[in-house]
């Protein structure tokens, strides 16, 4: 099994387009994401009040579900369907006959890909995806590198080296509604991953095993592995 919290950060293409996680969430090229950002003076600047307002109204939200489209650093494209429940749990099923699976039950995160057989588990605390299914979206102190306010987008830009070294985050939020609307994860290497999300709803209930992660079967995946 793969312990090195920092394998999420240097995926191979199949492993990274998984991770969204890119979730954290076509590149900043396509997009256009990076470019623009008004970086804060300073580490202890004032965050916009719109800005917590919106990060707020998100964390409000305990629960939704949806579809979304990832496209990995070289322009890859993949889908599927999400779920998410506060805090920390989530689940990406892939189409396809890869049939892979990306769940975390607030504890861990645990890559399936069940046409190679491989289970690969990390430590929720260090990958990007705490910052997403934090209870409270923290604006405050030097986690916020950038924000940007237009009429129709703000967005917000997270990272905290002690959790998880040079990996960001960069959230695109509708400056009207305060929905959602994509996330990238920068990897340590500059590489983005970027998830779309839409057909969203919010309050919805799920059943029990949702975000279950079986750790017998991963530790004797990795054993037969080895």
């Amino acid at each position: 099994m793969k312990n090195d919290p920092s394998a999420l950060r240097s995926f191979a293409p199949t492993r990274r387009q998984l991770l969204g996680l890119g979730l954290g969430f076509a590149g900043a090229a396509a997009f256009n994401v990076m470019p623009g950002f008004q970086l804060l003076a300073s580490a202890q600047a004032a965050v916009p009040p719109a800005a917590q307002k919106i990060a707020d109204h998100f964390s409000s939200v305990k629960s939704m579900s949806g579809e979304f489209v990832q496209f990995g650093p070289k322009g890859e494209q993949t889908g599927g369907k999400f779920f998410l429940e506060r805090p920390g749990k989530i689940r990406f099923n892939y189409d396809g006959a890869s049939n892979f699976r990306v769940i975390s039950d607030g504890k861990s995160v645990v890559i399936l890909n069940k046409r190679l057989n491989t289970s690969d588990l990390y430590p929720l605390s260090k990958t990007p995806l705490k910052l997403l299914l934090d209870d409270r979206i923290d604006l405050s102190g030097d986690r916020v590198k950038s924000v940007k306010q237009e009429d129709d987008l703000t967005t917000i830009q997270l990272a905290d080296k002690s959790v998880f070294g040079n990996s960001k985050i960069t959230m695109m939020f509708d400056a009207k509604s305060y929905e959602l609307r994509q996330w990238t994860i920068t990897d340590a290497q500059g590489k983005d991953t970027t998830v779309m999300i839409f057909n969203v709803k919010e309050g919805v209930s799920f059943a029990a095993d949702t975000f279950a992660i079986d750790y017998s079967a991963n530790r004797e995946v990795n054993t037969k592995a080895r």
